[in-house]
């Protein structure tokens, strides 16, 4: 099947060192309820500075901890490692904003860009067998939540997981065959477990790993105005109740794009029910 892309960086983009690094400060709103990113661009990739993740999970942390409220990304390029999404605290990516997936371990490799590695997928399931390796597992993401509420990620800007893996060893053009399975991979954009109350909105995926969006057993969701252009699934909705979505654009040529299911991931039965998927546009 022949590609259709939907999403693309311009060639300047995905040069050698275009992404850089960046230097994060905590500055809090006036109203007290945002934090803000304040980006400062000091030097080139492999220049041994500290990646943005660190400082990214202490803000979200930080804004939980003060009773929630909104972290702000605005335009620039954040390279990262695993997110860890807290109850209560909103993502805003600005437009002209991308979140990249730094390069995961390649094969044989003990840690991927600059030493670092997103987190482990932990222990395999007596379950396993039953699904497929990226269903069992959740914190090897760029972007994970576990049991958390009442949150959401909005917002024109880009999320692009060019250093996950797609859950195959097979190559294809312009991407690297990172193993799923090993230690310090990547292999999902957004994973979401047992929550509740989320808001997806307005942003883009480009190259999702495996999962552009995996929601396992997520209650009360609602994905809106989404664009996503990718390799393997758009987005799986497994063991969820009351999930709406709307107006999204999903381009998977070798995979799913919007596929609605009830897996044992989880470790017990659980039906996926009362799902609205309206207005939206699959290829």
């Amino acid at each position: 099947m022949q590609r259709r892309d939907v999403l693309k960086l311009s060639p300047l983009a995905l040069a050698p060192g275009a992404f850089g690094y960046t230097a994060l400060a905590q500055a809090p709103k006036p109203n007290g309820g945002e934090l803000l990113f304040n980006i400062r661009t000091y030097g080139a990739v492999g220049d041994g500075k500290t990646l943005d993740t660190p400082a990214i999970n202490k803000t979200i942390a930080a804004a939980a901890a003060a009773g929630g409220g909104t972290v702000i990304f605005p335009a620039g390029n954040y390279l990262c490692f695993t997110v860890r999404l807290q109850s209560l605290v909103d993502l805003y990516l600005c437009s002209g904003c991308t979140i990249t997936a730094a390069d995961s371990p390649k094969p044989g490799e003990a840690t991927g860009y600059n030493g670092g590695t997103y987190d482990a997928a932990g222990p395999a399931q007596p379950w396993e067998a039953y699904q497929d390796y990226g269903h069992n597992h959740w914190n090897n993401s760029l972007m994970v939540g576990d049991a958390i509420h009442d949150f959401s990620i909005s917002g024109p800007g880009l999320i692009h997981g060019r250093g996950l893996s797609h859950g195959s060893a097979s190559s294809r053009p312009g991407m690297v065959s990172f193993i799923a399975e090993q230690p310090g991979v990547g292999n999902k954009a957004i994973a979401l477990k047992n929550c509740r109350n989320v808001l997806l909105r307005d942003f883009s995926v480009l190259k999702g790993g495996h999962f552009a969006i995996l929601v396992t057993g997520v209650d009360n969701l609602t994905i809106d105005n989404l664009t996503i252009d990718t390799d393997r699934d758009g987005m799986d909705i497994d063991c969820c109740r009351n999930v709406r979505v709307s107006n999204c654009t999903v381009n998977s040529p070798w995979d799913d794009a919007i596929c609605p299911k009830s897996s044992y991931a989880s470790g017990s039965p659980r039906s996926t029910d009362n799902v609205t998927i309206t207005n939206c546009f699959v290829t």
